[in-house]
């Protein structure tokens, strides 16, 4: 099954709400990719009024600047701080 974001619904910061299609609901952070990632198109992402005015386009979460992160890693990410919230 191809992994895609149905829905998102930005939170707060850098925290979105992201329903994939196989039923898996998740509150990513992306504050520290954000911080961590290189690439220049990823720069504007950081002023928090830009960040929140996303669109769900070819199944993820899409910018006006065409930067976009892969579902698989959206949903990895989800499940790896949702692990680390329970610990």
């Amino acid at each position: 099954m191809l992994l895609e974001v149905l829905e998102a619904k930005y939170i707060r910061d850098y925290l979105v709400n992201l329903k994939f299609n196989n039923g898996y609901e998740a509150y990513v952070d992306l504050e520290s990719t954000l911080l961590n990632e290189k690439r220049k198109i990823f720069k504007p992402l950081l002023e928090k009024d830009y960040f929140k005015d996303f669109s769900v386009q070819l199944n993820t979460i899409c910018w006006k600047n065409e930067a976009d992160f892969a579902p698989e890693f959206l949903y990895e990410l989800g499940m790896q701080q949702e692990v680390r919230k329970a610990s």
